[in-house]
């Protein structure tokens, strides 16, 4: 199966502290992978990384063979790599609706002259847009929450929302860090079946979490990070049994 993520060597120092550190992985087209370890250990620096929001200090990241290092994070998500945040990260002031709809507009724009014309074009196109969001508002259980301002959502509510207008910008790769973390035990069982079905959809998962029960039932490929070094990477049956994981990460237990 063809990889549509290579990270080559990479290395990524703050002063003393050697965040990421000679680290090399792969992630296959059309699969959930998941990047875990101890806090500390370079998950949230490797998706920094991979998106833009940091520049390595050596090292290759390629996307479907396209060179990442050094692209500012605008430029890697028009290749089609799109990102959740531990916090979640929406516009706070809109409503649920609109702020799928800003993601629908990135790669659903009417031309200017349609627009200030008001043509059928732009109207098909407006309508398109709107059943598109409500689309990925359906999906996450919040068609009933569009007219709501975002601040007013609950957490667990939040971050279906930052799901959702990340799927609506129709990604290719997915990058998810902690998307599981607030919710209760029906949120995450949701959740869970959401996310297995996107893969079947052609999109492929990169999936930072602390809940490792969720991750080793939904991860086809595990990638194991201490000290910003990769000691493992593997199918979950395998991970859980390696004494290295076990030692660093899991716990002698």
């Amino acid at each position: 199966m063809a990889y549509i993520l290579e990270v080559r060597r990479l290395s990524k120092r703050f002063g003393a502290l050697r965040a990421v550190e000679d680290l090399s992985f792969t992630v296959r087209k059309g699969t959930i992978s998941a990047l875990i370890g101890p806090n500390g250990s370079g998950k949230s620096t490797t998706f920094n990384l991979i998106t833009g929001h940091l520049k390595p200090d050596a090292g290759e990241i390629l996307f479907e063979g396209h060179h990442l290092e050094g692209l500012p994070a605008e430029a890697v998500a028009r290749l089609g790599i799109a990102r959740t945040f531990q916090t979640p990260q929406v516009f706070s002031h809109l409503t649920v609706l609109e702020n799928v709809l800003l993601a629908v507009y990135q790669h659903l724009r009417p031309g200017r002259l349609s627009a200030l014309l008001r043509t059928p074009s732009f109207f098909r196109k407006e309508k398109g847009a709107r059943e598109e969001a409500l689309y990925w508002l359906e999906r996450f259980f919040l068609a009933d929450e569009a007219a709501r301002r975002a601040s007013e959502l609950p957490l667990g509510k939040l971050r279906y929302l930052e799901l959702a207008r990340a799927l609506a910008l129709r990604p290719k790769l997915l990058l998810l860090d902690e998307a599981a973390s607030g919710l209760d035990p029906r949120e995450k069982e949701d959740l869970a079946r959401i996310l297995s079905q996107l893969p079947r959809e052609g999109l492929t998962l990169f999936w930072v979490e602390h809940d490792l029960n969720l991750l080793m039932e939904l991860a086809e490929e595990v990638i194991v990070l201490d000290q910003g070094r990769k000691i493992a990477q593997g199918p979950p049956a395998e991970i859980q049994k390696d004494p290295r994981v076990i030692q660093v990460y899991l716990g002698e237990e």
